[in-house]
């Protein structure tokens, strides 16, 4: 867990962005993950230099050798060691702005040895924008105090700065809660195999994909040691796709702060034809785009012959389904439009999920989860890819609280239906089976859905308990007014003769 002094660091440096006239998060965050790659490749050659002395040997394939580096964009020439974080640091405010704009930023956005991580192949269009020497003097000496040889530190601090960036109000939509990503994650309990494929097709700051991460590696450490598991997990099991740079650059250095410095990161338009993924997945979590509408001709063929609509949120759901592979299972958030939407489009992506394939669960959550940037209904859907049905009972759950408020102040409390939600989920087929229609969480039969034209919201299956009120004659109230009408007029003439009138 990130510490209370960690977090006034981060505020700190935070602030010294906005005084220095940078006051757009995003930017800000972004700026910030130049410097935390800066930092990071230099911290990690020192591990590697102290380690090669202890063994007496020498280091192979530094990021920073001796001599010059030639920038490749205009010829001009830099000792490498003045683009090492440990040196640059202790330079004056002028001197550190030089070498910072115009080689250090440089050298990362051409950097392909040493340190090729998926955020370094996304630096060809970064712009460094922080323009008063003093502000980047401040923002540095706050970074160095940072320890980023921790990658757990590490990771919480980053997840600290995107949670800034979400309470501003500002590109808010980018940035899931981490509690719900870790929610779903557990839910879904991924696993770790040379077939497993894990993938967030609109993957933001690759929330989702860090905390998978995080989840094999907590639990599936032993078989990290496996040379050929190790290396599909850093490698060839996670998968992200966004069409922002910018993101994609952010997600990448969120990723590689979590230990996963090689993922399949892409930049990708996942419901254009570009995108021919299909059968290979073995797991999707998401939280797609669900605002949005688009032209028939940006959107490929295959998905609008399963669900012809201009709607990304119905779109997404025909894209999970075409991706996965036979077994394959999905979670995702969608808006409460998607379960009781009446349109063609939205009965025929439900009655393909419900009658080709095995819809498992529906949780219904608070409007106020993904406040304070929007006040939108969602629920999560978890279904099975099988090609061949299988939809016997659905699961149901309505979530009233996440551990915190609901308003736009989002702070802790202690009403919480998570942990009851991950424990009520691994029961769902058992001892769920038995509870009523009155209760929190329920299983509805799949005929009954097919019956009720495939409506999927928790309401319309609910049981409400209409307790009967027994109310007091109509001749009893009528007596009881009149009773106090004339006990108020008494009092009016005895006011009255107090006062001499």
């Amino acid at each position: 867990m990130i510490t209370g002094q960690i977090r006034a660091q981060i505020d700190q440096i935070w602030n010294v962005f906005w005084s220095g006239g940078i006051s757009n998060p995003m930017t800000v965050l972004e700026q910030m993950t130049y410097l935390f790659f800066m930092k990071m490749i230099d911290d990690t050659q020192l591990q590697r230099e102290s380690r090669a002395n202890q063994l007496g040997i020498a280091l192979t394939d530094p990021t920073f050798p001796e001599g010059l580096w030639e920038n490749p964009e205009d010829g001009s020439r830099a000792p490498y060691r003045d683009m090492r974080w440990s040196v640059f640091r202790h330079y004056d405010a002028d001197r550190l702005y030089r070498v910072v704009s115009r080689d250090a930023f440089a050298f990362i956005k051409h950097l392909t040895t040493g340190s090729d991580s998926a955020y370094s192949r996304f630096m060809s269009n970064a712009v460094f924008m922080i323009q008063s020497p003093r502000t980047l003097h401040q923002v540095v000496a706050g970074i160095s105090l940072i320890d980023m040889t921790n990658r757990d530190t590490m990771g919480d601090v980053y997840e600290y700065v995107l949670s800034k960036m979400a309470a501003s109000g500002t590109n808010g939509q980018f940035r899931t809660p981490r509690h719900i990503i870790r929610m779903m994650v557990e839910l879904m309990r991924p696993t770790l195999s040379l077939d497993d494929r894990v993938c967030d097709p609109a993957m933001g700051s690759a929330g989702f994909i860090v905390e998978t991460a995080k989840y094999i590696s907590e639990h599936y450490s032993r078989e990290l040691m496996n040379e050929k598991l190790r290396r599909h997990f850093q490698t060839s099991m996670l998968h992200g796709f966004d069409t922002d740079a910018t993101m994609l650059r952010i997600g990448a250095m969120n990723l590689m702060l979590h230990g996963v410095n090689s993922p399949v990161v892409d930049y990708r338009d996942s419901l254009s034809s570009d995108n021919s993924d299909a059968d290979r997945y073995s797991l999707i979590l998401a939280n797609p785009p669900f605002a949005g509408s688009l032209d028939y001709d940006s959107v490929a063929s295959s998905l609008l012959t399963m669900c012809r609509t201009k709607k990304t949120e119905l779109l997404f759901l025909a894209l999970f389904l075409r991706s996965l592979q036979v077994g394959g299972r999905c979670a995702s958030i969608v808006p409460d439009g998607v379960l009781t939407g009446s349109s063609v489009a939205h009965r025929t992506i439900r009655r393909e999920i419900v009658d080709k394939h095995c819809l498992e669960a529906v949780i219904s959550m608070p409007s106020g989860v993904f406040q304070p940037y929007s006040g939108v209904s969602t629920a999560i859907l978890i279904f099975t890819k099988t090609n061949a049905g299988g939809t016997d009972r659905v699961w149901y759950y309505d979530m009233r609280a996440d551990g915190y408020s609901l308003d736009q102040r989002r702070v802790e409390v202690a009403d919480n239906d998570i942990p009851d939600i991950i424990a009520r989920y691994a029961n769902r087929k058992t001892s769920e089976v038995e509870r009523s229609r009155t209760d929190q969480s329920f299983v509805v039969p799949a005929e009954e859905i097919r019956a009720n034209d495939y409506d999927l919201s928790f309401n319309a299956y609910r049981e409400t308990i209409r307790e009967k009120v027994a109310y007091e004659p109509t001749a009893d109230i009528l007596a009881r007014i009149d009773r106090r009408e004339q006990e108020i007029q008494q009092a009016f003439q005895e006011l009255q003769k107090m006062l001499g009138q």
